[in-house]
C-alpha cells in the first residue's frame, strides 16, 4: 500500500490560501475561524465555508489527499484493477526509486535512483522500459497524484453507457421534441409516436440519411426517453408534470461533517398544547445530516429542529412549545 501525506492541521498562527489573499489563523472556536489578511483586516467565517473554497490552501503545508472510490474499485472487472495496480508500481518507482512493497534495504535499478537521476530522466526510462510515450507516464504520474489508483483505471471500462443505447443522436434528438410535443395534445399509443418520429426525421434529414432502430427497439427508446413524462398516461397528470417547475436539487458532494443538513416535515395526527395553551396538531421533523445528531420533535417553531439537532443537550437553548419526544 503506498504512502500518503500527512493530512494538513489547521492551527492558530498558520497562514492560509482564501479568497485570493494569504490570511493568517488567529484562532479557531468551534467551527468557527478568525482570519487577518495581509493588510490587516479581520473576518470570521465557517470552518466548512473556508475549507471548501476552490483556492484554499495551508500555505507551508502538505495538501490534504484525494479518498480513493474504494466502492467503485470494487466495481471494476479484476483485468482492469489489476493493470492499474501494474501502473501504479510503475509509478512509485519511478517517484520513489523503489516500487511498492519492496523489502527494506532494497537498492533502486539505477536508471530510478533519485540520488543520481533526475524526475524527467527517470520518467524517460520508464518510457522507454513500457514502450509508450513520454507523456504517458507523465500523464499516469499527475493522475495518480490527484486521484490515487483510480486515476490510473482505464476509463474505457468505466465510461457510462447511454441510456438511449446506440440510437443514433439525431433520432434521439427529434424523439424528445415530438414527446415534448405530444403534452398539450390527446393521449396516443407508442405505435402512433414512432410513425410520427420516424416521418419528423426523414422531413428533417431525408429518407434513409438516419438510420431507424427495429420495431422492438423503437419501442425501448421511446420508453426511456419519455419516462417520467406521462406521455401515454393521463393527459392531466401529464400537462401538470410539464408544468411543474424544476427542482432545485443537484447534485452534491459532502467533504466535511455537517457540510450539509436536509430536513423535512410532515404532519401527525397529534393535537398538543402549546404554553399559551393553544391546540395545534404536530409536526413530525427528520433531519439527515453527516454528522451525529440527535432528532428532536416539536408541536411548533420546526424551524429550530436543525438547531437543536446540531446542538448537544446541555446548550441547547429553550424552544416554544412542548417536545413529543427527545
Amino acid at each position: 500500500m503506498k504512502g500518503r501525506p500527512v493530512r494538513a492541521v489547521l492551527r492558530p498562527g498558520d497562514w492560509v490560501s482564501f479568497d485570493g489573499d494569504e490570511h493568517q489563523v488567529l484562532a479557531v472556536a468551534g467551527t468557527s475561524v478568525r482570519l487577518r489578511a495581509q493588510t490587516g483586516t479581520e473576518q470570521v467565517v465557517l470552518a466548512s465555508y473556508l475549507m471548501a473554497a476552490p483556492d484554499f490552501a495551508l500555505v507551508g503545508g502538505a495538501a490534504a489527499p484525494e479518498v480513493e472510490p474504494f466502492g467503485l474499485l470494487d466495481s471494476l472487472p479484476e483485468e482492469v484493477l489489476a493493470a492499474a495496480q501494474d501502473w501504479e508500481r510503475h509509478v512509485m518507482e519511478v517517484e520513489t526509486g523503489l516500487p511498492p512493497g519492496a523489502d527494506p534495504g532494497t537498492a533502486p535499478r539505477p536508471e530510478y535512483d533519485p540520488a543520481a537521476r533526475t524526475v524527467a530522466q527517470r520518467t524517460q526510462a520508464k518510457a522507454t522500459e513500457l514502450s509508450v510515450g513520454y507523456r504517458t507516464v507523465e500523464r499516469m504520474r499527475t493522475q495518480y497524484a490527484q486521484q490515487g489508483l483510480w486515476g490510473l483505471v482505464d476509463r474505457r471500462a468505466v465510461r457510462a453507457r447511454e441510456a438511449t443505447g446506440r440510437a443514433d443522436a439525431r433520432l434521439v434528438a427529434v424523439a424528445r421534441q415530438i414527446i415534448d410535443a405530444e403534452t398539450h395534445t390527446s393521449t396516443g399509443t407508442r405505435g402512433r409516436l414512432i410513425r410520427r418520429v420516424t416521418k419528423a426525421v426523414e422531413d428533417a434529414y431525408g429518407p434513409g440519411t438516419v438510420p431507424l432502430p427495429g420495431r422492438t427497439t423503437f419501442y425501448k427508446l421511446i420508453d426511456v426517453l419519455s419516462v417520467g413524462r406521462h406521455t401515454f398516461g393521463s393527459a392531466v397528470t401529464r400537462r401538470q408534470t410539464a408544468n411543474r417547475p424544476d427542482g432545485p436539487f443537484t447534485p452534491t458532494f459532502a467533504a466535511r461533517p455537517g457540510e450539509q443538513v436536509q430536513i423535512d416535515s410532515t404532519p401527525m395526527d397529534v393535537m398538543v398544547l402549546l404554553e399559551s395553551g393553544m391546540p395545534i396538531r404536530a409536526d413530525l421533523t427528520g433531519i439527515c445530516a453527516r454528522l451525529v445528531t440527535d432528532h428532536v420533535w416539536f408541536a411548533s417553531d420546526s424551524g429550530g429542529c436543525v438547531d437543536g439537532a446540531l446542538h448537544q443537550p446541555r446548550r441547547r437553548p429553550a424552544r416554544r412549545g412542548a417536545a413529543l419526544a427527545a
